[in-house]
């Protein structure tokens, strides 16, 4: 009611000044009311028909029709019309008509137009099968899609191992024991097809580095591989490692092949070393045996001896003993103090040590 109180104050002023002193009736005020919203909505869509006409003419003349609904829908859509029109008409000047509303579902998915509509271009001049919905779907996916086209005319090449892993080259032993150093150059190509859901260059990188040692394990010796470097890569593609994958192997060169360290002879090296360290564990083991029974013999004769001298003790108590009873004389006990002598002396002579303690 404030509003078309608002509205029919001014409509009231006009009125009395064109109709005199007649009163405007509420009729009249509504017709007024009406005709000025009418005016105001005329005026928003012709602002809006006249910063989209210059598109809707530069379709119309480049054989790319827009409608005109459809360029300021666009607008509510939050479209910019100027991409949509731009890039339909680059479609159609190559021969590709894409809908409007296809390019602009794309772009409310969050892809990039103008990216998919150059790589169908350039496809297209390349003869390559290459639909919206694939495009698109690329796109999507977070492939760079041009790239995609691009290395499908002109493959690239990928360096094995990559220059990410830090490794300089792929190292493999060959039956005799030689190591050999190798670097290979992988030339592949772009497989659209296979492109969403396919593996990544580190597929091919990792399954040709896997066939390189394969190769160079087999083989008898390290000469047969220097002399025929081409024999890892035939058999490496023979295996057909782009299954799976994004691209297509279309060869695969050895840039280079160097001789490394003698693996088989370091590790009869050490497995020499290991057996030395281990016998001498074992003669330590039997010598610290052998001294441990000498000290036990030791330890015995020392025992058996403390017993001779105990029992030794024994014999001046017996024959203390023979004297006090009378079973012994003192003339029979000064003859065996002379054979004792006499022995005693008969020992230092002959030099016996045992006698001589």
């Amino acid at each position: 009611m404030h509003t078309l109180s608002s509205i029919s104050s001014p409509l009231t002023q006009i009125l009395a000044q064109t109709a005199g002193a007649k009163a405007p009736t509420p009729g009249d005020i509504v017709f007024w009311a009406v005709l000025i919203v009418i005016a105001i909505v005329g005026l928003i869509l012709l602002f809006m028909i006249l910063q989209v006409l210059k598109l809707y003419v530069q379709a119309l003349l480049s054989d790319a029709k827009v409608a005109l609904l459809d360029l300021i829908m666009m607008r509510f859509r939050k479209v910019p019309p100027e991409l949509i029109v731009i890039n339909r008409i680059s479609a159609k000047m190559a021969g590709r008509d894409i809908a409007t509303n296809m390019l602009e579902a794309h772009f409310l998915a969050g892809g990039n137009v103008t990216r998919v509509v150059r790589s169908m271009i350039a496809a297209d001049k390349a003869q390559i099968d290459l639909t919206w919905d694939r495009a698109t779907a690329i796109d999507l996916a977070g492939r760079d899609i041009q790239e995609a086209v691009k290395t499908s005319v002109d493959p690239k090449v990928i360096d094995c191992p990559s220059v990410q892993s830090g490794r300089m080259t792929i190292d493999a032993v060959a039956k005799d024991g030689i190591q050999l150093k190798a670097r290979a150059r992988v030339t592949v190509r772009t497989n659209i097809a296979r492109l969403v859901g396919g593996a990544t260059e580190e597929t091919i990188i990792a399954r040709v580095g896997e066939g390189i040692i394969s190769t160079i394990g087999s083989a008898l010796d390290h000469k047969s591989v220097l002399e025929n470097p081409d024999r890892i890569s035939k058999t490496v593609l023979a295996k057909g490692l782009d299954s799976g994958t994004a691209f297509e192997i279309l060869s695969i060169d050895i840039a280079d092949i160097d001789v490394g360290e003698n693996i088989g002879a370091n590790l009869q090296t050490a497995q020499a070393e290991a057996d030395t360290k281990r016998f001498q564990a074992q003669a330590e083991q039997r010598r610290a045996l052998a001294i441990a029974l000498a000290a036990e013999h030791d330890a015995d004769a020392a025992k058996n001896r403390a017993l001779v001298v105990l029992a030794e003790s024994e014999v001046p108590k017996a024959i203390a003993e023979a004297l006090r009873s009378g079973k012994l004389g003192i003339m029979d006990y000064y003859r065996m103090q002379n054979l004792q002598a006499d022995t005693g002396m008969r020992s230092a002579i002959g030099g016996n040590p045992q006698d001589k303690h």
